[in-house]
This record gives C-alpha cells, sequence and structure tokens, in this order.
C-alpha cells in the first residue's frame, strides 16, 4: 500500500498543479469577456440608436445625460442614497434574524415542529400582496419599506440555514462534544461553517428578492425613492427618466451581487478550495 500511495499522490499533485496552471491562464481571458462583453453591447446600443427618432428608445447619449443629471447630481442624496440604505439595512436585518433563528430551529426540534407550519404559510404569502395592509396600518414611512423588505428577504436564508443546520455531519458534532468544546466552540467553530454554504446560498436569494420588494415598495405609493421616480417617470412619459432609471437599477443590483460574490470568496475561502481539490482528484 506504501508503495502504491506514492505515485498516485503525484499523480494528484500533477493534475491539481495543470489545472491551476489552466486556471491562471483562463482568467485574463474571462476577465476580457466580463468586461468586453457588457462594453460590446453599449456600444451597439450607442450607435445603434444615434439617429434614433423613436419617443419610446431615444439615443443612448441622452439616456445617459439624464441618468447624469438626474443621478448623479439632482437625486442622489434625496432618492438614491435612502433607496440604498432602505436595501442594505432590510437585508442585513433579514439575514441577521432568519440566520439566528434558523439555527434555533435547526438545533432544537420541538421548536421546529411547532413553528414549522407557522413559517411555511408566512413564506407562501408574498411580501408585495401584504404591501398594502402595511401602508394601510403603518404608513407611508421608511420603516414600513424596510419591514416589507425584511420580511421578504427573510424566508430564502431562514429555510436554508435550518437545512444547513439540520445536514451537518453527526461525526462532526460527536468530535467537538469529545473534546468537550462549548456550547458556543461548537456553534461558531463547528456548526455554523459546516452550514455556511446552505446559509449564503439562502441569503443569494434573499438579496434578489429584497432588491425587488425595495423597488416595488417604492412604487406603492413612496414619493421619494429609485423606483418612485422611475415609475413617476413611465407615467409622465419621461421615456430618458424612465430608461435612466432602469439603468441605475440595473447597475445597483450588478453591483450588489458582485459585492455578494466577494464576501462569499472571501468567507467560503475554504469550502472552495475544497471543491477545486476535490475536482482535481
Amino acid at each position: 500500500m506504501t508503495i502504491a500511495s506514492g505515485p498516485t499522490t503525484n499523480t494528484t499533485a500533477i493534475r491539481a498543479a495543470d489545472r491551476a496552471k489552466q486556471a491562471r491562464t483562463r482568467r485574463p481571458f474571462l476577465l476580457a469577456l466580463e468586461i468586453g462583453v457588457p462594453l460590446l453591447l453599449l456600444a451597439t446600443w450607442w450607435f445603434g440608436s444615434l439617429d434614433s427618432t423613436n419617443p419610446f428608445f431615444p439615443p443612448l447619449r441622452d439616456i445617459l445625460l439624464e441618468f447624469q443629471r438626474l443621478w448623479v447630481f439632482d437625486k442622489f442624496a434625496s432618492d438614491v442614497l435612502p433607496s440604498v440604505g432602505n436595501f442594505v439595512a432590510a437585508y442585513l436585518i433579514a439575514c441577521a434574524v432568519g440566520v439566528t433563528l434558523g439555527v434555533l430551529l435547526g438545533l432544537v426540534r420541538p421548536l421546529f415542529w411547532i413553528l414549522d407550519p407557522i413559517v411555511q404559510f408566512v413564506r407562501s404569502i408574498p411580501a408585495v400582496a401584504l404591501l398594502p395592509i402595511f401602508v394601510a396600518t403603518m404608513g407611508f414611512g421608511n420603516e414600513v419599506r424596510v419591514f416589507a423588505i425584511a420580511l421578504a428577504a427573510l424566508f430564502p436564508v431562514l429555510i436554508s440555514t435550518i437545512d444547513g443546520v439540520r445536514s451537518t455531519e453527526p461525526l462532526l458534532l460527536e468530535t467537538a462534544r469529545v473534546y468537550r468544546l462549548s456550547r458556543w466552540e461548537r456553534l461558531s467553530a463547528v456548526l455554523l461553517p459546516a452550514a455556511s454554504p446552505q446559509i449564503f446560498a439562502g441569503a443569494l436569494v434573499s438579496l434578489q428578492v429584497a432588491f425587488i420588494v425595495m423597488i416595488t415598495s417604492e412604487m406603492m405609493g413612496a414619493a421619494r425613492g429609485i423606483g418612485a421616480l422611475t415609475l413617476l417617470a413611465q407615467k409622465t412619459f419621461d421615456v430618458r427618466g424612465m430608461w435612466a432609471g432602469i439603468l441605475l437599477l440595473g447597475i445597483l443590483g450588478y453591483l450588489a451581487n458582485l459585492l455578494f460574490t466577494l464576501v462569499r470568496r472571501r468567507v467560503l475561502a475554504w469550502y472552495l478550495g475544497a471543491q477545486r481539490a476535490a475536482s482535481a482528484d
């Protein structure tokens, strides 16, 4: 067995090194594609719409000028920052509550049996459908929008946390007990890291849900915010303002996903490395 393991280990190491070399070689090409394709689409849009006389599809040049005037100067502090602030605050609240409650329900099975029907019932109701009730009972303030966004974004991360905690390998927990780790040490060093891949998967879904509900909540009776101004531009036939709002929402959504991906890669570096090592075997 000792003689056979040497060549096998060397072969695995060589394959892993080859895969790493190929990944480094492909990285500049993939980065060029990631940057080049959007630039190519923008260039096509720019030159394709340069002489457009269609009132519903103005030239991209005019849309960018309106984007600069509206979102960079006039409405940045009064509308963009509050919208982004509501989105970030609601998302962080949803993740904090979802992970905390998910760990609790995942560990305490009687509590899970009691609350699971309620969780399944509430999660089946779209938060957007409850927005009129929230507005009628609590008004149009930012607190209502933050509450609605957080409620909608809560359930994906909550369900993923419960599944991640309940699917943790029993051997890991048993080993932690053998080494007499405290409850906090078992939670922070064993349970949460083991469940973190599934938690991040649910958090990504929550991010997308929170962004959608943020826009929708501002379109229902709000006087301020990106969604409210974009809807107002549509109703008043301000086509350039409408396109500028759509462009801003696309940029914000892209940046939110990019930031989430960077955080995920940093936190789950051990997990992603283990996946790459397993695929190299």
